[in-house]
């Protein structure tokens, strides 16, 4: 029995027609994807103008022919009971409800009509297939976070075993801990990985240190997919080689889709088959691609709720070689909150100098993970896990490093913690401001 595929019925997702329903989207050619795309975003924006008032009433000017009359929204506009956004039609009773993890700072509530949800498993179903990956035959090691509370802990342990995965704690991220799971990796078949990146470093750093290669104790392990945090190219190489298999980048928000998956090029490869994604100034005007801005996307086949021209919080650039059926994300620089505004009012891409200070901080081995906060306009704090307290002259050098990338007049302050706080959900983010930046 394919248990996934039963799981996804039993729960009201007709996934056998989603696949059928994306295949036709696959099969429309390249030169009448624009049309289609065109078609698809203006249909949504009439259905919800017409079936949505929270959306009517938020979209009072827009004019159908006019795509650059249809307003961004935030998810600060979504920020109210979800029964008075939903669609005519739909209730809480019918319809797939979550809530996005909050890594922006702008957590809520929100709703897809289960077909656009069929869809979506439909559509990561197949990316995960280019790699010959099948939910319902091949085994997961899954590192992700899981709910402490009794109810929410075995649900999700339920659903690991519809999912034919196993589930790994990653808020234990000990080398007592990765013992237990090497012993589970040397006595399980397991096909792929798949979970957030830190633990999965962190994994391999252990590795690295007993000296291990992981295909060599699970020979059975063909592929790795990363999701949810940055991913960087040394972090990349060390899994690839301690791990022993590729590593395959996702980008996906919970409350939309998957947004960009790693195809066989080694592109990251937009989804156009159920989003149709912009890239804006702080003017909200669109810019052509190879420019940087904010990513907004529209869900062209969420019913129940409108996506339409949301700001996800993220900041990228869409390739120049994109196409509207295969358009290439060429950057992804990270959330709007991972801008760093400095008190002369310069602003820095915060992962950038968190790359910078990693490179320092973790050369020796000494240093496990770390994070790094802005707190006010001129104080940054490093809170990291370690073997041994950092020195004063690797501070020292840390705080020139950042200084030279930033500017004068900041200052660096340094915390040894037993562990980071993680998010409910076990997501660890490596920079975060909080100093509110400008439109």
């Amino acid at each position: 029995m394919k248990l996934f595929d039963f799981s996804l019925r039993f729960n009201g997702y007709k996934i056998s027609q989603a696949r059928k329903f994306l295949s036709n989207i696959q099969r429309i050619k390249s030169g009448n994807f624009e049309d289609y795309v065109f078609t698809r975003r203006k249909k949504i924006v009439d259905y919800h103008l017409k079936n949505n008032s929270f959306y009517s009433s938020l979209a009072k000017n827009v004019e159908i022919d006019n795509w650059n009359s249809v307003p961004i929204i935030t998810k600060r506009d979504l920020q109210q009971p979800i029964e008075q956004r939903l669609s005519k039609g739909f209730s809480k009773a019918n319809v797939y409800i979550n809530k996005t993890s909050g890594s922006s700072g702008d957590p809520f509530i929100f709703a897809k009509d289960k077909e656009s949800h069929a869809l979506t498993w439909a559509l990561i179903m197949d990316r995960f297939s280019w790699y010959n990956i099948d939910f319902n035959s091949s085994l997961q090691a899954r590192f992700f976070g899981i709910p402490l509370d009794k109810k929410g802990y075995y649900k999700e342990r339920l659903k690991d075993w519809f999912s034919n995965r196993y589930r790994f704690s990653i808020f234990d991220l000990s080398d007592a801990a990765f013992d237990n799971v090497l012993k589970k990796f040397q006595n399980t078949s397991f096909d792929y990985i798949n979970g957030y990146t830190s633990p999965i470093v962190q994994f391999a750093k252990f590795l690295e240190r007993k000296k291990i290669n992981l295909k060599t104790v699970c020979p059975s392990l063909k592929v790795c997919f990363v999701t949810s945090e940055m991913l960087f190219e040394n972090d990349k190489k060390l899994m690839e080689t301690v791990i022993g298999i590729p590593v395959i980048n996702e980008y996906g928000a919970s409350e939309l889709d998957l947004i960009a998956f790693q195809n066989m090029n080694n592109e990251f490869q937009l989804n156009s088959e159920s989003l149709y994604i912009e890239i804006i100034n702080n003017k909200d005007e669109v810019l052509p691609n190879g420019e940087e801005g904010r990513i907004v996307i529209t869900s062209l086949y969420n019913k129940a709720h409108p996506f339409i021209r949301y700001d996800i919080g993220d900041i990228g650039v869409i390739s120049e070689d994109s196409t509207f059926k295969k358009p290439i994300l060429k950057k992804l620089v990270g959330r709007t909150n991972d801008i760093a505004i400095l008190p002369s009012g310069k602003k820095a891409a915060g992962l950038t100098f968190y790359y910078i200070t990693k490179s320092i901080i973790e050369n020796d081995g000494n240093v496990k993970e770390f994070i790094i906060e802005q707190t006010e306009l001129s104080e940054f704090k490093v809170s990291y896990v370690s073997y041994n307290e950092l020195s004063g002259l690797k501070k020292d050098i840390i705080r020139k490093e950042m200084i030279n990338y930033l500017e004068q007049g900041i200052d660096i302050t340094f915390e040894r913690c037993e562990k980071l706080n993680r998010s409910k959900s076990g997501k660890l983010k490596q920079f975060t401001s909080y100093i509110k930046p400008d439109k």
